[in-house]
């Protein structure tokens, strides 16, 4: 500690102008951007000197992994890193094995502060890159990191931690899919007691984002691929402004993949595991008709959870039967306007028979009714999950807004925008960065150590 304390001494005295800076400021927010600039110049200087405290120690030299000879020191050489305090510079002693073997220059103490060779940019400062990047584009990141911090970035050198870190998510999560597949159970994730014991939503939806053709080439069109997202929602009560208990999403983990539904039926499952689903005191399933979802509903959550069908896109079907029945509007919109509150409100097998009454009739066209026919072929799929009164009085969803909202600021608010288009890899390693950082394991992607790209 009395070292410590006489380096902050001596480093005070060196980061005079900042100080000075600092007492000659008028307005309060002059004396935070001063102070700031000062703290940054301490912590930076302070690091430097500890640097060359550390560089000044004497260097365990070890043997040569070629030939097993004890490498020869070959003098201090000077090492530059960007980091959230500014670029650090300092020197250190690097060796070579006498007899010229081809192991290159060998860094004890960079190996010792976890640096690989060649490397420009810090861990802490690559994992803040890689957090920004989650919310905005790696040109935004950059500003707002040379404006925070002092230093600049480049684009391409987010895009790759961004690159590295996203591999190390992907390879993290298929190997916990492989143990799964073989038997094994996936660390379930800790939570408080009273979450635990709320009501659990599972539901799931699709969204579409802008790729290019050709991989990473910016040539050609675009083409539209489907995002596959699934949310595991906690829903407790909470009191609105009018003092009404309403439900609201206590807590959430989602997953996504850009896929088939097989892909997203195994993370579903894997998900269902860490959040110990089939333990929830009440499981529900709620999506709408897309017979893909529904079969992830029946291979996970079958026999398990209630299934509801949105009752939103439940009514869409409804005004589809509506408009072909009546063919003109004024007729359509009356008896959809007695229809729909009767679907609600439990009415369903009376609206089914209706529709297979008038689906048979003779003087039905041939288009009329093949779209009454689909319409009530979907409700008696269904007639189980449009059970609307008693969803309600068990306090459940009727609706799947939570899954669309998580679909707008999980996938559109990030991956698509004027010009946006995606590669395959870049796409999914950001995903799984946004995915990490929505279901608080942004951290681990960086701990214990985060080795980074010898070119950035």
């Amino acid at each position: 500690m009395p070292c410590l304390l006489i380096r902050l001494r001596s480093v005070m005295s060196e980061v005079q102008v900042q100080i000075d800076a600092l007492e000659q400021a008028e307005t309060l927010d002059a004396m935070i951007g001063a102070a700031e600039g000062a703290g940054r110049e301490v912590a930076r200087r302070l690091m430097e000197a500890d640097l060359a405290r550390r560089a000044a120690v004497p260097t365990p030299w070890g043997q040569c992994v070629e030939c097993g000879a004890r490498l020869q020191s070959k003098g201090l050489v000077p090492r530059k890193i960007k980091s959230s305090v500014g670029v650090l510079g300092w020197q250190r002693r690097v060796g070579r094995c006498p007899r010229g073997c081809r192991v290159g220059v060998v860094a004890p103490m960079d190996q010792k502060l976890g640096l690989v060779a060649s490397q420009r940019t810090s861990g802490e400062l690559g994992s803040r890159a890689c957090l920004l990047a989650v919310f905005v584009p790696f040109a935004t990141a950059s500003k707002i990191l040379l404006r925070a911090v002092g230093v600049t970035l480049s684009t391409s050198a987010i895009w790759s931690w961004v690159g590295i870190a996203g591999k190390r998510a992907q390879t993290a999560l298929m190997a916990e899919i492989d143990a799964m597949k073989a038997g094994g159970m996936p660390e379930q994730e800790i939570m408080d007691a009273k979450v635990r014991e709320l009501k659990l939503v599972v539901g799931a939806d699709g969204v579409m984002v802008p790729f290019r053709p050709n991989g990473g080439s910016p040539k050609g069109g675009l083409i539209w691929r489907e995002i596959k997202i699934g949310i595991l929602a906690r829903i407790g009560q909470r009191r609105d402004r009018h003092a009404r208990q309403v439900p609201h999403v206590a807590a959430r983990r989602l997953v996504a993949v850009l896929g088939t539904i097989d892909d997203l039926v195994v993370r579903l499952r894997l998900e269902a595991l860490r959040q110990r689903a089939l333990d929830a005191p009440q499981l529900t399933w709620i999506s709408d008709g897309a017979r893909g979802l529904w079969r992830a509903f029946d291979e996970v959550f079958a026999g398990k959870a209630t299934g509801i069908l949105d009752f939103y896109h439940a009514a869409a079907h409804l005004w589809e039967a509506a408009d072909a029945w009546f063919g003109y509007r004024p007729n359509a919109l009356i008896w959809f306007a007695a229809a729909r509150p009767t679907l609600r409100h439990g009415g369903v097998d009376g609206i089914i028979d209706d529709l297979a009454r008038e689906a048979a009739r003779p003087i039905c066209g041939p288009k009329r009714c093949a779209v009454l026919s689909r319409v009530h072929d979907y409700f008696e799929r269904h007639r189980e999950h449009l059970r609307f009164p008693d969803f309600k009085e068990a306090g459940l969803p009727l609706g799947s807004g939570f899954v669309e909202s998580a679909c707008k600021w999980l996938i559109q608010q990030r991956f698509k925008g004027v010009g946006i288009r995606w590669s395959r890899d870049g796409f999914n390693h950001l995903l799984l960065l946004r995915l990490a950082w929505t279901n608080d394991r942004f951290d681990a992607l960086f701990q214990p150590s985060y080795a980074p790209s010898p070119n950035l």
